[in-house]
């Protein structure tokens, strides 16, 4: 039977049963409860560039699958970056925005993009229903474009059957070969680069810094709203506003989503210095939001990369994104991998003009993967 999609305004115009359903096992930033509070606590919509136009799918009037879809008027907050398009669209006297983003906003963290109750049941006729309704949308928006960002390998591969080009980059995660401790982790380090490392956290552990890991019910809203304090104070520094992400927003996620929140929080004398908050189950750490009220060498790196190894080796987490860029991460044991975007432009020119950037660029991406991963500080892979 031909598929159905509408495209509505708001997640809530489906139950959180319905959306849970239908995204098992597929990580927080796809959990109902992250996507509404990024709604309701005004983090997206109205004037913030992102509006909620997500696409539910029926077959024979039941609900089978979805995509999280925005329409958006900037390019902020995805990490894929395409400002260079959207000025040769400006200076041929064309409109980039808005365009269509199937994506977790201000999220670069690789998941499902698309969906299915039965992945089985999926069929070409299906792509083929789908992508024509996001087209149509586009088509009625006035809009320039379809971007999938930071699909599964898999997705990716497969949109790319259907000509929305691939795009690669390059993100540092940590993998848990099964290390017993931290020091088991340093082990397989050289001496030098073992050192540099012990040295860095020594700065912070010997000077008096005392280091909390907070989870789930132990958080208090105390807690929040000092991550909240530091995370704000570091935007206004360095960026002059106070962050994508609301206060409210914040606050939403602990009251609703509590078993998948990890807050590091550093102190001394009692006072706050800084804090750091994570979001992960039990496939993935992910680094998402940090944030100092206090300067303090190296206490970045302990927040945001060494406290989550050790929560992962901990609980036996095998993986943990620390979040994009970032080459400083190579060094403290993070591996260079690959990760994805697609994308379809409705100018014909265009889209072949993006084609051919994207082949050249590849070649340049396969050629920064090499060489970061020659950088890692690993034994077997520099000895």
């Amino acid at each position: 039977m031909t598929l159905q999609v509408e495209f509505v305004s708001s997640l809530e115009s489906i139950s959180q049963q319905q959306w849970q359903a239908l995204c098992a096992n597929s990580g927080p930033f796809l959990d109902y409860r992250f996507l509404v509070a990024l709604e309701q606590s005004s983090s997206i919509g109205h004037d913030t560039g992102w509006m909620p136009l997500h696409g539910l799918i029926y077959r024979n009037n039941q609900l089978i699958g979805a995509l999280p879809c925005y329409i958006k008027h900037h390019s902020y907050g995805e990490y894929v970056f395409d400002f260079a398009w959207a000025n040769a669209y400006h200076q041929h006297g064309l409109d980039y925005y808005p365009k269509l983003v199937c994506a977790i906003p201000f999220t670069p963290v690789g998941g499902n993009r698309l969906l299915l109750s039965d992945n089985s049941a999926w069929c070409q006729d299906d792509w083929v229903c789908l992508l024509d309704a996001l087209r149509s949308q586009l088509s009625h928006l006035g809009g320039s474009s379809i971007h999938w960002l930071f699909p599964t390998t898999e997705l990716s591969k497969q949109l790319t059957q259907y000509q929305h080009l691939q795009r690669k980059s390059v993100q540092f995660h940590w993998f848990n070969h099964n290390y017993a401790s931290f020091d088991d982790f340093l082990q397989n380090f050289t001496s030098r680069k073992r050192k540099n490392v012990l040295k860095e956290r020594n700065r912070v552990h010997g000077s008096g810094i005392q280091i909390t890991r907070l989870t789930g019910d132990v958080i208090t809203a105390e807690d929040m709203a000092f991550f909240y304090q530091c995370y704000r104070q570091t935007y206004l520094k360095r960026s002059g506003h106070d962050g994508y992400l609301t206060e409210a927003f914040f606050t939403q996620l602990l009251a609703t989503m509590p078993e998948h929140l990890l807050i590091v929080k550093a102190s001394m004398d009692g006072n706050g210095l800084a804090s750091a908050l994570y979001l992960y189950d039990r496939q993935q750490l992910s680094g998402r939001y940090w944030g100092t009220l206090t300067e303090v060498d190296y206490l970045h790196f302990e927040l945001c990369y060494y406290q989550g190894i050790e929560f992962c080796i901990e609980q036996n987490i095998p993986r943990f994104n620390p979040g994009t860029q970032g080459e400083h991460k190579i060094a403290r044991g993070f591996t260079p991998v690959y990760c994805y975007s697609n994308h379809w432009l409705a100018h014909p020119q265009f889209h072949a003009a993006v084609d051919d950037f994207l082949q050249r660029e590849a070649s340049h991406i396969a050629e920064y993967l090499a060489e970061t991963t020659a950088l890692l500080p690993f034994k077997q892979l520099t000895d």
